[in-house]
């Protein structure tokens, strides 16, 4: 029945897609893939560093290409990067091994050394959300393959009372998901809507309200419906781990996740890492993300805060398609990119982040 609510939904969004709120994405290439994945090259000619967005694998990428007045990926081409993006693929019927292990130690690990195969040279990772943690995940087992790291709103720590979001959600989510089964994305957002009506039902009410009489941020509001309405499903072994592994167990900032015989912890993130958080984002707070900063190497980490806005739907979302976002936070991370990739750098000017203590 949930399939069938996954079909009814997108058939929803093709809907919305018919009336001009569809996804309007750049040009771009497959240079590699694989089982789970395919790897986008946005690249031109004389851009660099290259940059590989990690994409939530619970979602379309196309949020970070929404539109052209907020899309992360013309703010990254704008500023002479060179930009990729990890796509996963839906996964198989029965394909029981895909779990945390494949996506972030084995699928992450062959995008980024086809990126760096097809650039030139080692690649700065961003991701969003799961995609950000998916990011972090690889980047605490493999510092070396990587120049840098910048995680959007994406949540870290997962000790209780950090985080409202995963209380209730550890409190609601069934016991396990059968890692053979496919997981409808309805299930998901579901269980999200249940754990977080706040996030997820009201503060889209309210936001609605207050972008009245704003055409652009109704615009924005209609796409991102949209692009909720594009379900993609999940395996059942990946589901599971992430809900338990890392909402219930906290391995990741416990230090005890093992992914690919190796372990991922704070204290083994060893590159540069900004992390810009969302003050009104209840999906990944301040504290589910300053708690796992202040255990990562001294020095390595920084934070850059957003103070919300309207006319996003999800405050979740903010970083990636909202519009003080791309005026004010987009030209520092891409500032802070740029200097990471030359010796000597410094925090861009007028920035807000704040050291790692």
């Amino acid at each position: 029945m949930l399939a069938d609510l996954d079909m009814l939904r997108r058939m929803q969004g093709d809907t919305l897609a018919l009336l001009g709120f569809g996804p309007a994405e750049c040009d771009y290439r497959t240079v590699a893939s694989g089982t789970r994945w395919r790897l986008r090259s946005y690249a031109q000619t004389n851009a660099a560093p290259p940059l590989l967005i990690v994409a939530a694998p619970i979602k379309r990428p196309y949020i970070w290409d929404l539109a052209p007045w907020v899309s992360a990926i013309r703010r990254c081409l704008e500023g002479r990067l060179g930009v990729y993006l990890l796509e996963w693929r839906p996964p198989e019927p029965g394909d029981s091994s895909a779990g945390l292990e494949q996506y972030a130690g084995r699928a992450i690990g062959e995008a980024v050394a086809s990126c760096s195969r097809d650039a030139g040279s080692d690649p700065f990772l961003i991701g969003h959300s799961l995609g950000g943690t998916l990011a972090a995940i690889f980047a605490a087992t493999r510092p070396s393959a990587i120049r840098g790291l910048v995680l959007l709103s994406s949540p870290l720590c997962f000790e209780p009372g950090c985080c409202s979001f995963r209380d209730a959600l550890v409190a609601i989510a069934p016991t396990g998901f059968p890692p053979e089964e496919i997981v409808p994305g309805t299930l998901i957002s579901q269980l999200s809507a249940v754990a977080s009506p706040a996030t997820f039902v009201w503060s889209r009410l309210l936001d609605f309200g207050l972008s009245v009489g704003d055409l652009r941020a109704l615009e924005v509001q209609a796409r991102v419906e949209r692009w909720t309405l594009d379900e993609f499903p999940l395996s059942g072994r990946l589901a599971g781990e992430i809900l338990h592994w890392l909402y219930r167990e906290d391995r990741f900032c416990a230090g005890t996740l093992r992914i690919c015989d190796r372990l991922a912890r704070p204290s083994s993130l060893r590159v540069q890492t900004l992390a810009v958080v969302n003050a009104a984002d209840e999906i990944a707070p301040r504290a589910s993300i300053l708690s796992f900063l202040n255990r990562m190497p001294k020095g390595q980490a920084q934070l850059l805060e957003h103070p919300g806005e309207t006319g996003v739907g999800f405050q979740h979302l903010a970083p990636l398609v909202g519009r003080y976002a791309h005026a004010a936070i987009w030209p520092q991370i891409i500032s802070w990119l740029h200097n990471r990739a030359s010796p000597g750098s410094a925090l861009p000017s007028g920035a807000t982040a704040r050291r790692n203590r």
